[in-house]
């Protein structure tokens, strides 16, 4: 039977393992726990992979973690062919950390753009590698120019963390919303906004993602390309700086 799963995700970001026992198990693979430190597909950020360590010491590997019929249901989707875990049995997760940090840091940069570019959002994609955030405009802007603004905001070391508000203080105060399509993360009676800045200096936004503590984490980054999708939309692809990219790292 599916029930309510305690999210540890949701207060501790740099979480990369824990214990669970398992509640229910699903067609196609999928795993309900207790709790975990697994996130789970939102918000244009990807869901955790990793595996679940058995008392024998062997191994189940997930390849997906995504929210069941609502928030609070988290499902782990193992690979075929994986042991199936008894109901009521006990694991230890990992989370394949060097991927979520990544993830993390992708993530905190795609705040940071919103900053630089002071516009309605209308969609977003992280990933490891290229993350991509689409806003309403139609301004001309050089790619350059925002690079420097973004590691600016990096190099400044500004602290990154979370504030929790409850649903009728969200409804209560729209304009901190800067997504034009995508609904913040409401229904479990509190909502995060992740603060960027002493104060929240820099920016305060609802967002359900995980992020690091703090802007230099991020790394170096750059735009790689500003592309036209529409009269007034554009879309933004942040990557990771390489050598080869000709971007000081």
């Amino acid at each position: 039977m599916t029930g309510t799963v305690t999210a540890l995700f949701r207060d501790d970001f740099y979480l990369s393992t824990c214990e669970a026992r398992v509640t229910a198990i699903l067609e196609g693979g999928g795993i309900e726990l207790d709790q975990t430190c697994f996130y789970a597909t939102s918000g244009g950020q990807p869901g955790d992979t990793g595996f679940l360590e058995r008392e024998d010491g062997s191994r189940i590997d997930i390849v997906e973690t995504r929210h069941g019929a609502n928030k609070d249901v988290i499902v782990h989707m193992s690979a075929d062919g994986a042991p199936v875990p008894a109901v009521g049995e006990k694991l230890v997760l990992h989370i394949d950390w060097p991927r979520r940090y990544r993830l993390m840091r992708m993530h905190t940069a795609c705040h940071l753009l919103s900053v630089v570019c002071p516009f309605p959002i209308t969609g977003a994609a992280v990933g490891e590698e290229e993350s991509r955030v689409d806003f309403d405009m139609s301004e001309t802007i050089d790619k350059d120019e925002v690079t420097a603004g973004l590691m600016k905001l990096v190099e400044e070391n500004h602290p990154v963390y979370v504030q929790w508000i409850t649903d009728e203080e969200l409804a209560a105060n729209p304009g901190i919303v800067k997504s034009k399509n995508v609904r913040p993360p409401m229904g479990l009676g509190r909502v995060s906004l992740v603060c960027i800045g002493e104060n929240s200096s820099i920016d305060s936004q609802p967002c359900g993602g995980t992020h690091v503590s703090e802007t230099q984490e991020v790394g170096a980054i750059h735009i790689a390309k500003i592309e036209k999708k529409g009269k007034e939309n554009r879309r933004f692809r942040i990557r990771f700086a390489t050598p080869e990219d000709g971007v000081a790292v």
